[in-house]
């Protein structure tokens, strides 16, 4: 049998860059080459479409160090006629119009805006290829913070307090910030890897806060803490519609007290949470997996994983991320492109499951070539 194509797209316009070429690098080295043919596609910074690199050790975090999409290789383009579906054609140059490849099945591993917020997956519609992943709407909903609370509040979920601040000069009234309590979190609202998130134990704090939100979002999200444990879950579609949701994985990190997570520190003194350096950079959180929670909160997690998967209207595979608190867990956020790296909590979740990380992929692409 022929080998299945399967085009990675990497890096993107996002602050998350570096960690989506760290995930891509490690869905091509685990892809089986006997089953799938890999053609790399880099998105660099910029938003130019390159050739990209199977050159894996070059796609790993390095002393502390992302990697980058460079735009030495050759530019490309994606077909979006459906005569012509899943076409990439170089751009430019000797070679200007020649078919790079025809790709079965797109992978996006581009994590954060232009990439996990439903404008990818708007092109590859377009395209008429399949691709791994929510769709748009799921993708764009789960992305906006303010939106994800909606559908999910509406479907009947556990989810906590927060108010929405539009405009440069819009702040927490009076009233919303007794409302809300101390500690609160400032986060830009269509953002991921706690990138531009600040946490405010003194209402003084506020207005660095929003501005460092605002460097990435004029949007931004004011959400009160809450006191409970960080507990991932993964969720999963197979081919066929069947979903499932893995073992959950509790975050742990040096300066969360026993029950820790992002918001478990509302009577802490210092301002440290689960942010962008603690998650890649300084490698200093660990993990219990499966969780250390009772038989009921598990049951509920997982329950509840597949529950927002389902409100949102997704598609192939969806981190979600709870705190569970003495009342029992509450949804946090919905992540559609969990990262990938080698220190992900996605595919170790899938891994304690039962499901390997090749296996993970499989399922993935297949469900995508199955959903069509």
């Amino acid at each position: 049998m022929s080998r299945i194509t399967v085009a990675v797209l990497y890096g993107g316009r996002s602050p998350e860059h570096g960690i989506s070429c760290v995930s891509a690098g490690a869905i091509m080295s685990h892809l089986d080459s006997e089953r799938y043919e890999v053609v790399p596609v880099g998105i660099t910074a910029e938003g130019a479409w390159v050739e990209g690199t199977r050159e894996f050790s070059s796609l790993r975090i390095q002393d502390g160090h992302l990697p980058s999409v460079s735009d030495a290789g050759r530019r490309l383009a994606l077909e979006t006629s459906a005569a012509e579906c899943g076409t990439l054609r170089i751009v430019g140059g000797d070679s200007a119009g020649e078919v790079l490849a025809k790709a079965d099945v797109v992978f996006p591993v581009l994590h954060g805006p232009n990439g996990e917020d439903g404008t990818i997956q708007g092109l590859l519609e377009l395209s008429g290829v399949a691709y791994v992943g929510p769709g748009v709407f799921a993708s764009s909903a789960a992305m906006d913070k303010e939106f994800t609370k909606k559908v999910l509040g509406e479907a009947g979920l556990p989810i906590g307090t927060q108010i929405v601040l539009r405009g440069e000069d819009s702040t927490v009234s009076e009233d919303d910030r007794a409302r809300l309590g101390l500690p609160v979190f400032v986060k830009p609202a269509r953002g991921g890897s706690s990138i531009g998130i600040s946490k405010v134990g003194d209402w003084a704090q506020l207005d660095a806060a929003l501005a460092a939100a605002r460097e990435h979002d004029a949007k931004v999200i004011v959400e009160a803490g809450i006191v409970g444990r960080e507990i991932e879950c993964g969720v999963l579609e197979f081919p066929g519609g069947e979903v499932r949701a893995s073992l959950p994985a509790e975050i742990l990190f040096p300066h969360a007290e026993p029950e820790g997570g992002e918001g478990s520190e509302a009577g802490a003194a210092d301002d440290s949470f689960y942010d962008f350096d603690t998650k890649y950079i300084d490698a200093v959180s660990t993990y219990e997996l499966p969780a250390e929670i009772t038989d009921a909160e598990t049951e509920d997690v997982r329950r509840m994983a597949i529950e927002a998967f389902r409100a949102l209207d997704a598609k192939g595979l969806s981190r979600v991320d709870f705190f569970v608190t003495t009342d029992g867990p509450v949804i946090n956020e919905v992540n559609t492109i969990p990262g990938f790296t080698p220190i992900s909590m996605y595919p170790k979740m899938w891994e304690a499951s039962g499901i390997e990380y090749s296996e993970l992929l499989d399922t993935l692409v297949r469900t995508a070539l199955d959903r069509g």
